[in-house]
């Protein structure tokens, strides 16, 4: 993450924000899966107002990078300090539906990642300790069970690269990021988040899930 020379006031007037800030609302529907998730609009409906009333704009700019985008996500403050963070997103296809699908998932997830702001459940309410696990595959995947067995040459590379930075991510301490990176698999994408799973070890599923528990935590009021 970058920021300007001092962040103190910035700090103080994120802090006033997220005291107020909610979880996105999941009020987009994807018809094949029958489930619910926060869109872009409902995670800018989350925040903007409490920023903006702290005295913070957010600006997202996008930039190419091999195989995907890398989205910038900087919050400035009138103070005119500021942080920025920036993921990358591969896309899923190479063409303009595939890239423009990755921009916007490298927006949302970059707000969210940087503003605190988890999505919330389907019914509105936290996940009980009994329900499936937001990171956990929906069937099991052994050494052996198939993972990725649905996916061409070109889904193969592009999870591949994903996992890459996922590591990248954990062995500089960036837990968050890899978070978001992993949760770039949306529910039409569920092939690659199951192969991605796959390719990361034991200790590296716990860090990620540790980030999940970390995003459903709800904010003080």
């Amino acid at each position: 993450m970058k920021h300007s020379d001092s962040i103190k006031e910035l700090a103080l007037a994120l802090h006033k924000a997220q005291t107020k800030i909610k979880a996105a609302v999941k009020d987009s529907t994807n018809p094949h899966f029958r489930s619910k998730y926060a869109d872009l609009s409902s995670v800018v409906e989350a925040v903007k107002v409490h920023l903006n009333d702290a005295g913070i704009v957010f600006l997202q700019g996008v930039s190419g990078v091999e195989n995907g985008v890398a989205v910038e996500t900087r919050l400035l403050h009138v103070s005119g300090e500021w942080i920025a963070s920036t993921l990358e997103i591969p896309a899923s296809k190479h063409d303009a539906q595939g890239y423009g699908s990755a921009i916007t998932y490298g927006r949302r997830y970059g707000l969210q990642a940087m503003c605190g702001v988890p999505a919330e459940d389907d019914d509105g309410n936290a996940a009980t300790a009994s329900a499936p696990h937001p990171l956990t595959p929906k069937r099991a995947i052994t050494p052996n069970g198939g993972a990725g067995e649905d996916l061409d040459a070109e889904q193969r590379k592009m999870v591949d690269k994903t996992v890459e930075e996922i590591v990248k991510a954990l062995d500089e301490g960036r837990d968050f990021d890899a978070y978001g990176l992993c949760e770039s698999f949306t529910d039409e994408m569920l092939a690659e988040k199951l192969y991605c799973w796959s390719k990361l070890d034991s200790k590296q599923r716990r860090r990620l899930k540790t980030q999940a528990e970390k995003a459903k935590q709800p904010k003080a009021a």
